[in-house]
């Protein structure tokens, strides 16, 4: 591993520790209520020590998040598909499209509970699908479109099929959009799923994990079950992360 590498590494580790020593000594010096903000020893003795409960409503979470991510990413590459490969497809649905991008759908959740069931975890997945659905669109529909003149040309030339043109320029062309759109709904997905816990819905996950750790004034644990949240975006994140590192790496030979 050689020295630039070590350095992209180690600089956000020193960094983060740095914060957490910073954040522990005001916490002590300045005495602050838990009820603010706890220290993160205490958020992390709590989070060692209830590692069990945590991780049962990691899963929930991840569970419908991930859910949400397939559908959403689904959808949303097949939609852009449609609308770049014939335009009236784009031009009417733009109108919808655009309107459901600035809807709150977190606030949406306690309609789907009602419309499929507070029993069930339909309506957290289909607000995360809904969430992770619009950047995957909006990217992959950009990256169909950036086919530079020369090489729809080129491919004229060898009088390439439309079949031809997609596989080998269009679609490789468009798949650092898609991974782009993906990694921002990755982490989309958690939050959406965890947010939407709030609204009702089955008593699992941890966004349900927080609200009774804070009404039963457990403030620490409820850092850290923010913490666990974290930690699941990032597991989220990661995992697109190396998909696309592998993915792009063939293409590339």
């Amino acid at each position: 591993m050689n020295a630039d590498r070590v350095r992209v590494v180690a600089s956000p580790i020193v960094f983060g520790l740095a914060a957490l020593a910073l954040w522990q000594v005001i916490v002590v010096v300045f005495q602050i209520k838990p009820f603010v903000v706890p220290s993160p020893l205490s958020i992390g003795d709590q989070f060692v020590s209830r590692l069990d409960v945590i991780w049962l409503a990691s899963l929930g979470t991840a569970a419908n998040a991930l859910v949400g991510l397939v559908v959403g990413t689904v959808v949303g590459t097949l939609w852009a598909l449609l609308a770049a490969a014939w335009r009236p497809a784009d031009e009417v649905t733009a109108p919808l499209i655009t309107a459901l991008a600035v809807i709150p759908i977190v606030a949406l959740a306690p309609v789907f509970y009602a419309m499929f069931g507070a029993s069930v975890e339909t309506g957290r997945q289909i607000v995360a699908a809904v969430a992770v659905f619009i950047p995957v669109y909006f990217n992959v529909l950009r990256g169909l479109r950036q086919v530079r003149p020369i090489h729809r040309d080129l491919m004229r030339a060898y009088a390439a099929s439309a079949q031809q043109m997609s596989r080998h320029v269009t679609l490789p062309g468009a798949l650092p959009f898609f991974f782009t759109g993906l990694r921002i709904a990755s982490s989309l997905a958690v939050i959406s799923a965890l947010v939407a816990e709030y609204f009702g819905g089955p008593v699992s996950g941890l966004g349900k994990a927080i609200t009774s750790a804070v009404s039963s004034s457990n403030y620490a644990l409820a850092w850290a079950f923010v913490l666990g949240a974290i930690l699941t975006g990032l597991l989220f994140y990661c995992a697109v992360y190396a998909l696309e590192a592998v993915v792009m790496s063939r293409f590339r030979h």
